[in-house]
């Protein structure tokens, strides 16, 4: 067994890597950019090296500097986690020269299979299901248009190298053919190194469901069941499921006797996924990649399965045989992700940077709750690397007990200082279609074709949230007037009278009174109803946990203000609580209005401005493209909403921009 290996990764997954070489008693070592100087990842391992500048083709993504620091460490073997190198069948192949081991396929498998347009010929050769398309590297717009146009709308346009929904269109008619084509190449050049795009039949109303593989040198290989990854927005995964509520067992089998058939055709050592998309209606599936690495979603597996992929991986990578057969491995229960990136889902998902001026997940459960993450409060989430914050697991007996927990999990976990999707997630969980089981790729766009926002997630109990905000209110008025000592006139009387107004402007009356009974609690009566809050909390903290009539409650609390933000099951209210004479007096200040930004294409979040598109004096139609912005490893295009003028140029391609940042002035 190696005594010491180098993780060439970051942020998560390499924290995750970590842990089970330290459970194996073997010594890491973290390589790290400028930008990850003070990242989790470096303070956990036992040896740290710097390896250059933020821009990951300038450090995570040079092979020379990671082979050096191998040398420079004595580290025997290399775990490239996921993502930057991991699929480089020139970085594993260069690891072999060099007497370094690398923890994952030989170089051959990954040049066959990780390359997308190649593993389709091979598929077809290994007699597995593939998806018609042209399967040959595609150069230009116009050839992209005619090949879309020859297999038949919609079709899938995909970087051959790509991954993690990079290098990714799908496309209904020429326009966004042409277009789409254009942004995969700009994509998979910045992410992967490589700009081949090739073309696919999209499959509609198509399930996502991955098999897990795990092979040895020995020539054992078996899968692991498989993952239902279906619940994506831009073709990358919000949560994942092990297993699917869609498959049966003979469906399960083929699935995964052909995942085994294409691994074995390439002689596969070491943990990787085959993945297949599955028609809703005749669960027939095809082949739609194979990605030769650890997946974002191993942990759900590992749940379900009771196995550590990681250790196996290195086990394997060490020279030892599988320890357990096909018919030894178990399914045991119901395991669900959910992913946690740092966007806006109130903003249409913009990303989100910053330092985490609170970060508080619920905590480890052994069994039923699990956080991965490679973050920690007080840190910063860069504008250099992708959105993810971290990775929110859960296991329970049954799928119904599984998303209770997600539920839970979710409501409780705390995160300030950058947006995050946690809201979201939370609507997801209790979204009728994705409890019934019943869904397909496409439910984020058709649930929410107009993006996200609070009111899509009414509160089924309102008046909950008043009585709430109003005992808040009371216990910060009473904090306030002991700190203060209770000026003579000043005193707070046994009831207290507040009008409670929420975002639709309503004002509605209610009554706090301080509970008899305990040392913090009140009784709060709205319309006619009484509702006793009993909590130990303390104002300032994020989380007000307590009983509500004897019933436990957990809701997350953010004082903005005159504001209460309280976030509970996916509903995001924002709650003013005040004095009838305040209210009287506000419901008299005049209206001011915002300023007037329509003339000006601003900014919608920070990144690096890569292109501008348009010129002074330019007449620019609605819709055409005026400028794009790349942020957290993705492109994005802004384009114009009406027909208008260029008035001025205001900022250059090359600056790294902030949020609302002006770009260009219309006439």
């Amino acid at each position: 067994m190696f005594k010491k290996i180098l993780i060439a990764n970051r942020g998560e997954i390499a924290c995750r890597v970590i842990k089970s070489a330290r459970k194996m008693g073997i010594a890491t070592v973290a390589v790290y950019s400028e930008a990850d100087k003070d990242a989790l990842h470096v303070e956990m391992a036992e040896e740290a090296v710097c390896i250059g500048p933020a821009p990951s083709k300038e450090s995570y993504l040079v092979m020379d500097k990671i082979i050096a620091a191998c040398k420079q460490t004595g580290a025997e073997a290399v775990h490239p986690g996921y993502g930057f190198l991991s699929e480089n069948a020139i970085f594993s192949k260069r690891l072999e020269e060099e007497g370094i081991i690398f923890i994952g396929p030989k170089h051959y498998s990954v040049a066959r299979m990780g390359d997308k347009i190649e593993s389709k010929k091979l598929a077809l050769e290994a007699r597995v299901n593939v998806i018609p398309g042209y399967n040959d590297a595609i150069d230009t717009p116009e050839q992209a248009v005619e090949i879309a146009k020859s297999i038949g709308y919609p079709v899938m346009i995909k970087a051959s190298a790509g991954g993690g929904g990079k290098g990714l269109r799908v496309a209904y008619d020429d326009k966004e053919a042409f277009e789409g084509f254009a942004s995969c190449k700009t994509e998979a050049k910045n992410a992967f190194g490589d700009d081949r795009v090739f073309i696919e039949k999209f499959v509609e109303e198509p399930r996502h469901i991955e098999i897990q593989v795990l092979g040895d040198a020995q020539g054992n290989l078996v899968y692991l069941h498989e993952r239902e990854c279906s619940i994506q927005r831009r073709h990358q995964k919000v949560i994942e499921e092990a297993p699917s509520p869609f498959l049966d067992s003979a469906t399960r089998k083929a699935m995964g006797e052909q995942a085994v058939a294409l691994a074995r055709a390439v002689n596969y050592q070491s943990a990787g996924t085959v993945e297949f998309v599955v028609g809703g209606k005749d669960k027939s599936f095809y082949f739609l990649e194979m990605n030769t690495r650890l997946q974002v979603e191993h942990p759900v597996t590992e749940c379900i399965t009771g196995l550590d992929l990681v250790e196996l991986m290195i086990r394997v990578a060490a020279g030892e045989p599988l320890p357990f057969k096909q018919e030894e491995i178990p399914l045991n229960g119901w395991a669900m992700e959910c992913r946690i990136n740092a966007e806006d889902p109130f903003r249409g998902f913009l990303p989100s940077t910053g330092r985490l001026v609170k970060f508080g997940p619920p905590a480890d459960q052994a069994g039923h709750v699990r956080v991965d993450t490679g973050v920690y409060e007080g840190g910063e989430i860069s504008m250099y690397y992708d959105s993810m914050i971290a990775k929110l697991i859960v296991h329970g007996p049954t799928r119904d007990s599984a998303i209770t927990r997600m539920r839970d999990a979710l409501n409780g976990f705390v995160i300030r200082g950058v947006a995050a999707n946690i809201s979201f997630q939370a609507a997801l969980m209790q979204h009728p279609r994705f409890v019934s089981g019943n869904f397909n790729t496409g439910l984020i766009a058709e649930e929410y074709p107009k993006g996200f926002d609070a009111s899509m997630v009414p509160h089924d109990d309102p008046a909950m949230l008043i009585a709430v905000a109003a005992a808040m209110h009371r216990q910060y008025l009473a904090r306030n007037a002991h700190i203060s000592g209770q000026m003579p006139g000043h005193e707070y009387k046994p009831g207290s009278e507040f009008v409670v107004r929420l975002e639709d402007g309503v004002d509605h009356e209610v009554t706090v009174t301080a509970a008899p009974d305990a040392v913090s609690g009140w009784d709060v009566v709205f319309a006619g109803e009484r509702y006793e809050i009993r909590t130990t909390w303390q104002f300032g903290q994020a989380l007000y946990q307590g009983t509500l009539n004897g019933e436990p409650f957990c809701m997350q609390v953010e004082r903005r203000g005159l504001k209460y933000r309280l976030f509970h099951w996916g509903t995001q209210a924002d709650i003013m609580v005040m004095t009838a004479r305040a209210a009287h007096l506000q419901a008299l200040m005049p209206h001011k209005a915002p300023p007037d930004t329509s003339k000006f294409l601003l900014s919608p979040m920070p990144g690096l401005l890569t292109q501008i598109a348009v010129a002074v004096g330019q007449e620019v139609k609605a819709g055409e493209v005026l400028a794009k912005i790349e942020a957290m490893k993705m492109e994005n295009v802004l384009k114009a909403e009406r027909d208008c003028t260029v008035d001025a140029l205001l900022a250059k391609s090359g600056e790294s921009l902030a949020v609302d940042q002006p770009i260009i002035g219309f006439k």
